[in-house]
Formats: structure tokens, sequence, C-alpha cells
């Protein structure tokens, strides 16, 4: 199940009523509800992938009063055995060297206003024993780290450079 707030700038540029700030400001809403935003069929082609067994999504966008970023909420059913500490190493681990992913420490939360700009992803992961889910939040900058910071990380890798060139992993507001 995940559940995002994405700004403004992640519907296009084009002039649309529902995005003046008039009408965004002071407000959120859903769209895409129910299997029915674009990109919910490859987050089931990308997560099936890395879990090796078809996965089902649950995606609920939200439009958020802000002209950019995302800030997303996703859990899962955990296997039995989890712990919150297995959860947080499975994590470490994964992303140690990530130089665009940062585990934050235990307790601070992602926020969209710190990866403003970059490139960086911010995350943190808990897992609710009571509901036996872990959970993920993760803030990027849709337009930096979206398409335009991942095509510049591809080309880089492609052409053998260091990943990070032209890159920044700090916000303009950290």
């Amino acid at each position: 199940m995940i559940v995002a707030a994405s700004g403004t700038s992640g519907a296009g540029k084009a002039a649309k009523p529902h995005l003046l700030g008039s009408e965004v400001m002071g407000n959120m809403s859903p769209y895409g509800v129910g299997g029915a935003h674009r990109h919910t069929p490859e987050m089931i082609q990308n997560l099936s992938a890395a879990a090796g067994t078809p996965v089902t999504v649950s995606f609920t966008p939200t439009l958020a009063p802000m002209p950019r970023g995302i800030l997303a909420t996703s859990s899962a059913k955990a296997k039995a055995g989890v712990t919150a500490e297995s959860v947080r190493d499975a994590y470490a681990k994964a992303f140690a060297d990530e130089p665009f992913v940062h585990l934050l420490p235990e307790g601070q939360w992602p926020a969209t206003a710190a990866v403003y700009g970059s490139n960086a992803v911010q995350i943190q992961v808990a897992y609710d024993e009571a509901a036996g889910r872990v959970i993920v939040i993760s803030a990027i900058d849709n337009l930096a780290k979206g398409t335009a910071g991942g095509a510049l990380q591809s080309m880089n890798i492609a052409l053998g450079l260091d990943e990070t060139t032209g890159l920044t992993t700090i916000g303009v507001a950290p």
C-alpha cells in the first residue's frame, strides 16, 4: 500500500484550473485512485522483479499544496520473525553504497524541503508490530530526483563516469 503526496509539478506544466494556486493552497485531494494511476503498472513490474514473485500494489496519490516534491508512505505485510531491528538492518545494508539514498537516523523523518533541488532521497523505516507491517517513508524532489536526475545519473553510469557527476545530494534548504 502506497499513499504519496505530490506537488503540483507532478501534473506537468500545462495550465489546468485545478492546479491554480488558489485551488491547491490549503487543500489536498486524491487522484488516480483504485489502480487508475499511470505509474501503478511499472510499480507492480519493478516490485515483482525485486521480490522475485508477483506482488500487488494499492497506490493512492494525493495532490499536496506544494509546487514540487513527493512524500510517500509505503507499507507491506511483514513476514514472520521480522523485527524493527531486522527491518532497519536490511535497509541500511541495501542502501549502504547508494550515494543518493539517505537512511535517516532513528526518530528523524523525511521531509520534502530537505531534498528540494537535490537528487537525494530520504528514507525512514519502521515496523508496526501491532499491525504486522513494515512502513517506509520517503521524500524526493520529483523534478531533480525524478526523470531529469535519473536520466543524468543513468547517462553517467552508461558513459563510465561517477554516477554523482553533475548531481547534488544537498537540498537548497536542508
